[in-house]
């Protein structure tokens, strides 16, 4: 029998720079569900990737010193690993940049403008350029994006646009008529009441400011606005053709089943999203989970603090598993969540070492200690034995009623449910107290046996959210992972069975003053980054003419005095036929007034004079600096006469 497709997509990251962990959890939590799905025996096919055009990425390449292909190109590269780096199994990676999507978006923007839906005017508004939108002046929070709370700037420029209205109506009768099109709830709730019910308005589609997007080929003065680029990927990935020529794979995946998004993008997703797609007459995604963000404590993340924290960062202190743990399980279904190092290493020791990890080992530990590692099930029953079955068997069924309605933290927390069970199990059976009467063995055997079969059916269900942990503590007890059909049967472990020889500790607990001098270390670097990328830069451009306004000559210094409670040190100049220039500079830290006197320097010469200190500058000596903070006065190669000039 078919399989059943089941199509899931990701946003796609922005390619401006490396993703921290907030940005990260989303493509964890996708993840988490196609491998849930997979389990489940459905065909799936997991799409993710980069959204590479517009305004900030050219100005972030122009701070790069490259080109927008180049600077995407290594951005692009530096997503993919971090999502490869989380054991994401996704089945295509889009680029934006992809030569067949950019050719699709400009014969999908032709189709809308020969339909009628796109058409040329003006745009007149708040521009803000980190979200790549425009805004009407009652739409401003406090005079600024009401999406990223940022700087908005007045703009006006010659722009397509979409007729949003034209189909509001339409989109209005699908919300009423699919309320779970949309989760959480409360998110349709707000689109509804600050969007629709206002009506919408026409969307600009076009910018003609900046070159760094998909031309308009019928009008090239004109990039396609980022967020009809952007939101086609879910359909140009799978093989969409504006023709009508799609591929099969996109006849047998779309409609999509699930978008999973960030709440700051649910309007694009609920409202522009479904009106393209019904300009083009294609089926509406069947549902869109608009999760909550995962943010750092009560402050905001920034490199300049050295605070941001990274998936990869987080992997080299707790491992892949223990990173996809923090994200899947500690974020809420609609609240957002927080993120510390120390509430990372919290529930690392508490969830992972000790309630998953030490029942594996006191479980193995007592099954080769009371059994020599061989065990089968002897049927010596008691109340609180159907007890754990019954607790371990309805695990399945609520697991799957909670990844029903996008409640992921909630049905890995289930799985978690068997190994607090368990560990209760142990206090309640004592194991220990069992072995020192032989005629309890049978019943110490039954005990260690429906230990064995909790955690095969335990590791089995976990297989989506921890895949690596999944297989090490199957391999542990020397089993199979369960088929999805038998995870809510208990006893199908014959007897007779031999676990794993291997000794193997899941997790290590670890010490939070290590963490702390890890994290210190990973900061100083993240602060250190962000002090080359500050100084590298470029500033404002000048011209040729400008320069040539700079006149600077070889001179040498013939005095040098400190300057009594500043930084600087006063030197007299010679700067060639017999004259000299009085000259401040701010090098104290870095040079005695010793070491300075007859060394050969660079000089500007047509600076105003001006007082500092009781003494008169006429003119700067050349310096070299570094973002680490060393400084290098600069001096001819060559012996050069006073008064040579530079150009």
């Amino acid at each position: 029998m078919e399989k059943e497709k089941y199509y899931i997509t990701t946003a796609i990251a922005y390619a401006s720079g490396k993703p921290h962990i907030g940005n990260t959890y989303e493509i964890i939590l996708a993840d988490a569900i196609a491998r849930y799905k997979r389990q489940q025996g459905y065909d799936v096919y997991f799409q993710t990737g980069t959204d590479e055009h517009g305004l900030k990425i050219e100005e972030k390449a122009a701070k790069a010193f490259s080109t927008p292909k180049e600077y995407v190109d290594k951005t692009a590269g530096v997503i993919k690993n971090i999502f490869d780096s989380v054991n994401v199994t996704y089945d295509n990676f889009i680029r934006t940049t992809d030569e067949y999507h950019e050719k699709q978006v400009q014969k999908i923007f032709k189709k809308m403008y020969d339909k009628g839906d796109i058409y040329k005017g003006y745009y007149e508004g708040m521009y803000c350029t980190p979200c790549e939108a425009f805004w009407t002046s009652s739409q401003l929070v406090d005079g600024k994006c009401p999406d990223c709370g940022r700087e908005v700037k007045p703009a006006k420029e010659e722009a397509y646009f979409f007729k949003m209205s034209k189909y509001a109506d339409r989109l209005k009768k699908h919300l009423e008529d699919n309320p779970d099109f949309i989760l959480p709830i409360s998110r349709r709730n707000e689109m509804v009441k600050n969007f629709l019910e206002p009506g919408l308005q026409d969307l600009c589609v076009s910018r003609t400011t900046f070159k760094w997007g998909i031309p308009v080929d019928f009008d090239p003065k004109h990039v396609t606005y980022v967020w009809l680029d952007a939101l086609t990927n879910y359909i140009t990935g799978i093989g969409y053709d504006a023709d009508g020529n799609h591929s099969e794979l996109f006849k047998k995946l779309w409609p999509a089943d699930i978008h999973v998004i960030g709440k700051d993008i649910v309007r694009f997703h609920m409202i522009y999203w479904p009106i393209f797609l019904m300009s083009l007459d294609i089926p509406l995604p069947k549902h869109i989970y608009g999760h909550p963000w995962l943010l750092q404590g009560g402050e905001k993340m920034s490199k300049s603090k050295g605070n941001v924290i990274y998936a990869d960062d987080v992997e080299k202190i707790v491992g892949v598993d223990g990173t996809r743990y923090y994200c899947l399980h500690e974020m809420p279904y609609e609240a957002d969540g927080t993120v510390t190092w120390d509430l990372i290493v919290e529930k690392y020791n508490v969830d992972l070492a000790n309630t998953m990890g030490n029942l594996v080992n006191r479980t193995l530990s007592m099954c080769k200690k009371y059994f020599n590692g061989v065990i089968s099930n002897k049927h010596v029953e008691q109340d609180v034995d159907q007890e754990l079955k019954a607790l371990v068997t309805s695990i399945k069924g609520k697991i799957k009623e909670k990844m029903a309605k996008d409640r992921i933290a909630e049905a890995f927390d289930q799985v978690f449910e068997i190994f607090r069970r368990c560990n209760k199990y142990i206090e309640e059976t004592q194991p220990w107290a069992l072995a020192k009467d032989e005629a309890l063995k049978d019943r110490l055997e039954t005990v260690m046996y429906n230990l064995v079969e909790s955690i095969i059916i335990g590791a089995s269900s976990i297989a989506p959210f921890l895949p690596e942990t999944s297989v090490r503590m199957l391999k542990l007890v020397n089993a199979s992972i369960r088929n999805y059909e038998d995870l809510d049967k208990f006893g199908l472990l014959e007897d007779n069975h031999s676990l794993s020889e291997e000794q193997e500790v899941l997790f290590a607990r670890l010490d939070i003053k290590e963490v702390n001098e890890q994290v210190r270390l990973i900061q100083e670097a993240q602060k250190k980054e962000y002090e080359e990328e500050v100084f590298l830069e470029p500033q404002e451009k000048i011209t040729i003419d400008d320069f040539a306004k700079i006149e600077m000559r070889v001179g040498t210094i013939l005095e040098c005095e400190a300057v009594p409670s500043s930084k600087l040190l006063h030197e007299i100049v010679s700067i060639g036929g017999g004259r000299k220039i009085s000259v401040l500079s701010g090098i104290a830290k870095h040079y005695s007034p010793q070491e300075l006197i007859g060394k050969k320097v660079c000089v500007v010469i047509n600076l105003p004079p001006r007082v500092m200190k009781g003494y008169t500058s006429e003119g700067m000596i050349i310096c070299a600096s570094d973002a680490s903070g060393n400084l290098s006065i600069v001096s001819p190669s060559k012996d050069m006469k006073d008064g040579s000039k530079l150009s």
